[in-house]
């Protein structure tokens, strides 16, 4: 495969992940600016703080998507069929199983929750109506987490973009219609979501049904009944699940202190983290690029296209990085007086804002290497990084930092990502000169 072959199909992979992606912080974006004209903190703290809940709790179960994607696209390489339409099922029977068990335990989940976040009692009962709504969503989300991570790995990467694309416009033009036609506030935003996220997915399954025929699969109940099947997909996401737990710790914690601050720090923070999402989200579709075709060419053990398509993709990435950080420190002020116009918000996200102009040159080169990562399944080594990370970098940082206040939350956040970085290269050196995956 030539360099520009090699470039086209990346980006071919790459632009519509970072497309509807983009669409995602959109959703939070009208959420935060809806209740945030509401002249209030209240409202705004408490979508903060239900987000949070539904971040930490929803993709604890994330392994549904980055499982799914890595070992669809070592099938997808090895040509194995049955194995591709096997895993799609597997994983959404699996998604809405444990979606349809939050739903059953939501109680407790949700008393658990606002205990540990420990909200202000003005945000408080908002915060709890927010939830009791949210948490119904559960199959639809896991079941779309499950759909997403296949598409990636057979390399529809459009699949997503439309199923998110209708679940992002459906959600907006119902938080408009909830909180102004209907007098709702945080739990009308809540109800919105949750209808989106039920249509989306309804509609992720019909594009599914067509990219099977496509590829002239056809959906066997031995899928379904066979259990050992199942076996592979649980061994790689228990290490995904204590990943992805630990780092949406890290989240819960950091919106925990902001809301310890005051209610207009946890406000800003609400603020500020719609800008760490359009960066996560925006360097993440080079990331998925990266999670299909490492998958692919580890499946098929083409080691030469492996090592071309992550310096490709990482130099991608890294323009990418450059060109958010510059819109960031031009129009970060703008963007945030879009967000709310309560102006204590206002002088407190724009304090912090460097922070953000900073986090795309620091985080993209671990979201790269997760990219790789989860493309080979080496999920093990995901954990026990972030295990370290977490454990002797994050919290470390944020016990010496405590003096800085808010300042000293986002320094831990950003020292996070760049320990995740250096210990997954490290790791990535030694699989590639001991020659574990090739």
């Amino acid at each position: 495969m030539t360099n520009s072959a090699l470039n086209r199909k990346i980006w071919h992979l790459a632009w519509p992940p970072m497309l509807s992606n983009i669409t995602t912080p959109l959703l939070g974006l009208v959420d935060t600016a809806v209740v945030g004209h509401l002249g209030t903190a209240t409202h705004l703290g408490a979508v903060a703080i239900g987000a949070s809940i539904f971040s930490f709790l929803f993709w604890a179960f994330g392994f549904l998507r980055m499982g799914s994607t890595g070992l669809t696209a070592q099938a997808f390489g090895q040509k194995n069929n049955d194995k591709v339409q096997a895993l799609l099922v597997q994983s959404v029977l699996m998604g809405v199983f444990i979606g349809l068990v939050l739903v059953v335990f939501r109680s407790p989940i949700i008393d658990l929750a606002m205990y540990l976040m420990s909200p202000s009692e003005e945000v408080a009962p908002w915060a709890r109506l927010y939830c009791e709504a949210r948490i119904l969503s559960a199959p639809a989300v896991l079941a779309g987490y499950a759909l997403i991570g296949w598409f990636f790995g057979v390399q529809y990467s459009k699949g997503p973009l439309w199923m998110l694309l209708v679940i992002n416009v459906i959600n907006m033009v119902l938080d408009y219609v909830a909180v102004y036609q209907f007098g709702m506030a945080s739990e009308g935003v809540a109800w919105a979501t949750v209808i989106a996220h039920y249509l989306g997915t309804l509609f992720a399954f019909f594009l599914a049904y067509r990219k099977l025929a496509q590829l002239n699969l056809v959906v066997k109940l031995s899928s379904v009944l066979d259990w050992q099947r199942y076996v592979a997909l649980i061994r790689v996401n228990r290490y995904l699940f204590v990943r992805t737990v630990l780092l949406l710790i890290v989240m819960l914690f950091f919106t925990a202190q902001g809301a310890r601050l005051g209610d207009d720090v946890l406000a800003a923070n609400a603020v500020l983290l719609i800008f760490l999402t359009i960066i996560s989200n925006s360097l993440d579709g080079f990331a998925f690029a990266l999670e299909a075709l490492c998958g692919e060419y580890y499946g098929s053990k083409n080691k030469t296209l492996f090592k071309r398509v992550i310096a490709y993709s990482s130099l991608w990435a890294l323009i990418a990085a450059i060109g958010l950080s510059a819109i960031f420190w031009l129009f970060g002020e703008a963007i945030i007086e879009l967000l709310t116009n309560v102006e204590p918000v206002q002088l407190a996200a724009k304090e912090y804002l460097p922070w953000l102009i900073a986090l795309p040159l620091l985080g993209i080169w671990s979201f790269m290497l997760d990219g790789i990562f989860i493309g080979t399944t080496s999920v093990k080594q995901m954990q026990d990084t972030m295990i370290l990370c977490v454990l002797g970098v994050f919290f470390p940082v944020w016990f010496l930092s405590q003096g800085m206040g808010n300042h000293g939350l986002w320094l831990a956040q950003a020292s996070l990502f760049v320990a995740r970085a250096v210990t997954l290269l490290i790791c990535y050196r030694k699989n590639m000169k001991q020659e574990v995956w090739f």
